[in-house]
């Protein structure tokens, strides 16, 4: 059954707090997809995946960067998984689908200080729920994510 965490950014933008989670992520073995609302969000992304900390190396890739499927990190704007993920974090804006149910894991992520990502945020968490579905909310803490009651 597939676990849809909601990841609420309070103190860093999307660019800065995505990096650190993929990193987790990877870490523990798991492969992703990035859903982005536009190709240029993509295209943003993919570039500062490269150059967000000059320490560290996140192996990832999008459309155009060669076998996608050999990319543990693949940044899309689509509903595509074309490198065999397990976990999704969709951007805010980016659209939902149905296929969305295939991965184990889902995590939205949204800034807080932009209105219409905290309704858009708030519309599918109410969807879920009634859906009966697995739900966990998380804030932005002072030594990393915590789970919100």
């Amino acid at each position: 059954m597939t676990e849809f965490r909601f990841h609420h950014l309070e103190r860093f933008r999307v660019d800065q707090a995505l990096p650190h989670l993929l990193e987790r992520a990877c870490e523990a073995g798991r492969r992703i997809i990035v859903r982005a609302p536009s190709d240029e969000m993509v295209a943003a992304l993919n570039d500062r995946l490269w150059t967000y900390d000059d320490a560290s190396f996140l192996p990832h890739g999008a459309a155009g960067d060669g076998e996608s499927a050999s990319h543990p990190i693949f940044l899309t704007a689509r509903a595509e998984n074309p490198n065999n993920a397990k976990m999704l974090v969709l951007l805010s804006g980016a659209e939902a689908s149905p296929e969305d149910d295939a991965f184990e894991e889902v995590l939205f992520l949204f800034d807080g200080r932009d209105a219409g990502a905290v309704a858009e945020a708030r519309a599918r968490w109410k969807a879920l729920k009634d859906e009966r579905r697995t739900l966990s909310y998380w804030r932005e803490g002072e030594d990393g994510w915590e789970r919100a009651r």
